[in-house]
Order: structure tokens, then sequence, then C-alpha cells
């Protein structure tokens, strides 16, 4: 099956003479081109039994390859399995209006901040309200920045608990529905935003250069004051496994995975899609290479960017003597945090030993490295 790797090699260096490129956009380029492939050596081994003898180039490791997350993404939940409580979760996605997303994607660093801002704060003020909880939180947020066809269109997933801790040191547990309407957060998420927004220092370009003038800015802002925003919130997970492996598919997600690739010939790409807005339908969609791959680098993050944040309880300031009080009040199960090895995590994806030889079921040895060979 074709890969964005394919797609890179075949058309990258091409698309890198007619287009200029950021820093970053070039380095996740080059990563994805070289990963698992001699230019990045590779280390190699050897049974002592049989003599054979196994290569295995390096990966990249860039957080933007689809070869690359599925090691992460495992040592990432291991080590989150331990913040998880005896308590039903949430998944909540905050959207914002299209005719924001062009000054979002020319101000990113900045107004992906703004976002995580606006949801923490919307979460957690609502959260605390009488009304709805009276209790103070703990949640992660997850910053994607793409749609089902690779179009821009930033979001923000959260995994919130169903309850959360009193000012007296109990719990507070929610309803079976989530604990705050739809349309609450909504609604308070767009006036933070927006209000956020104004105090901005921004740079626009192109189509969005008459935002530069006050008069229009405020326009637009006013135009996005009258819209209802989309929040939605899909039903509880019934385990805290079940949230493990939700957060799985979500935490190391790509603009798009290799499977989801069917073709590339003619120099142009076809691609498996989702159309949410024709109930679902599972579509076929065909660009050419030079759209497909400006497409996937409108999504490559600013260098340093934290795409997973934990806000509330959850944050690192008395973190630990925070969550040991909320499992004791949950019934959750007070372990020893431990960190599985790098072996262990690889013989679980793997489902074997990667030290024993596959050819004769003996442990098999490091032979050595190979350099890359731009070394």
């Amino acid at each position: 099956m074709p890969e964005v790797q394919d797609i890179f090699q075949s058309y990258g260096n091409s698309y890198k003479q007619e287009h200029n490129l950021s820093y970053e956009q070039l380095k996740v380029m080059s990563a994805i081109q070289k990963c698992r492939t001699a230019e990045l050596g590779a280390h190699i081994d050897e049974c002592h039994s049989c003599g054979a003898v196994d290569i295995s180039y390096n990966s990249c490791r860039n957080r933007h390859c689809p070869k690359c997350q599925t090691l992460a993404k495992e040592r990432w939940i291991d080590n989150q399995k331990f913040n998880l409580l005896n308590v039903p979760y949430f998944h909540v996605v905050f959207t914002v209006p299209a005719a924001l997303r062009p000054v979002i994607y020319q101000n990113q660093s900045k107004l992906y901040n703004l976002l995580f801002r606006a949801v923490s704060e919307t979460l957690q003020e609502l959260a605390l309200d009488k009304k709805f909880l009276g209790a103070r939180i703990g949640f992660t947020s997850i910053l994607h920045t793409w749609g089902q066809s690779l179009s821009f269109h930033p979001h923000i997933h959260c995994i919130v608990p169903a309850g959360g801790l009193t000012t007296l040191n109990s719990w507070a547990c929610s309803r079976k529905t989530f604990f705050i309407p739809v349309k609450v957060l909504s609604r308070k998420f767009r006036g933070k935003f927006l209000f956020l927004l104004k105090s901005q220092k921004l740079e626009f370009y192109g189509e969005q250069s008459h935002l530069a003038d006050p008069f229009h800015f405020l326009n637009l802002l006013d135009a996005c004051y009258e819209k209802e925003w989309v929040v939605y919130c899909k039903p509880p997970f019934k385990s805290s496994n079940a949230v493990v492996e939700y957060l799985g598919r979500y935490t190391h997600r790509v603009a798009i995975s290799n499977n989801r690739i069917l073709d590339v010939s003619d120099g142009k790409v076809s691609f498996k899609w989702r159309d949410y807005r024709d109930n679902n339908k599972l579509k076929v969609m065909r660009i050419s290479a030079f759209e497909f791959i400006r497409r996937f680098l409108m999504h490559v993050l600013p260098q340093g960017f934290t795409k997973i944040r934990h806000f509330g309880l959850l944050a690192n300031r008395n973190k630990t003597k925070r969550l040991d009080l909320c499992k004791r009040l949950t019934a959750t199960p007070i372990t020893d945090k431990t960190m599985a090895s790098t072996l262990d995590l690889l013989s679980r994806l793997l489902g074997r030993d990667p030290t024993i030889c596959q050819h004769c079921g003996m442990p098999r040895y490091p032979l050595g490295l190979s350099p890359p060979l731009s070394a």
C-alpha cells in the first residue's frame, strides 16, 4: 500500500522548488522522506544459533510521521494510566467558526495557546459553579488541526471525568449526562475566545490583510458573536480501560494515517475520508500530489509546541497529593507509578519478544550499528 513517505519521496523535492516552506515544514518533510531508510542508519542483530542477521532501519521519530507514533503513543498511554480515576469520563470537543480559521493559521502559536486557555477556563469556571457541579475538575486536552479531507480545522478534544473535588475535599459526582449543558459551554467558550482574541497582536497576510484595519477585524468578531459555536459531548466511557483505548486513538494521531491512502499515480493521490455532513459516508477523494502535500504540511505544528496538556487537578503543581485524595474518594486503587521499558512496550505491540530470533526461536544479539548514509 502507498504511504505518505512515497508521496514525499516522489513529489516532495519538486514541491519544495516551487513553494516557500517554513523551517518546521522542511524538517518534517525531510524526516518522513528518510524514515526507516539507510539514510538514517540501522541497527543489526544476529542470531548465534542459526546465523540469521536482521537489519532494522532507524525511525525518524518525528511527531508528524505516520510511521513513528505507535511506540510514542503506547509509552504516553502507559504513563497516563496512573492518572485515571474509577469514574465515568466524557469526551468534549470545542471547535471554532470557519471564518476564524485563516486568522488562526496565520498566527498559530499565539492562537493555539489561546484555544487551550479559552477551553480550560471555560470548563473550570463552569464546573466550579454550583448550578452545574460546584467542584474542581482535572482533564486532558488535545489539539487537532485537521478535518477528514485534510482541510485546516483546529479543534480541541477534552477527556473530562464525571465529577470533581469540592472545597470540603469531598467528591462531587456528575449526573449521567455531562454536568454542563452543551449550549452553556458553547456560549461561554465563544465569549472567552473572542474576548481574549481582541487583546492579541496578530499578523495578517494575503486575503486576510484587510483585517489589519481594526474596523474590519471588529466586524469579523461581531459576525462570530452572532454564530452558535459548535461544542459537542459524546456519551461517557463505561470504564477507565475504555478511556485508555480511546485516548490512544487521539493523542498521537497525525493528519492522515497511511492506511487511508489508496493510490499514488500520475501525479494524483487517492485517499479515504468520512463525510460527516453526509451521514458519515465513507468516500474517496482524489487530488494532485502537490495539493496533498500542501494540505499535509498545513498541520505541521510550531517547533516545540505542546499539543497535549493537562489542566485543573491534573496540572503539575501538587498533582500527586490531589490525585491520591481523588483516588481514595473514588475507590480507585493507589499503586506505585511504574514505567514499562521500551522492550516491554515493543513486546506488547509486536505480540512477541523482539530479542528472540523468528527463524529458530533462540536469543539474538546486537551485532552493531550501520551509520547513516549522510554521515
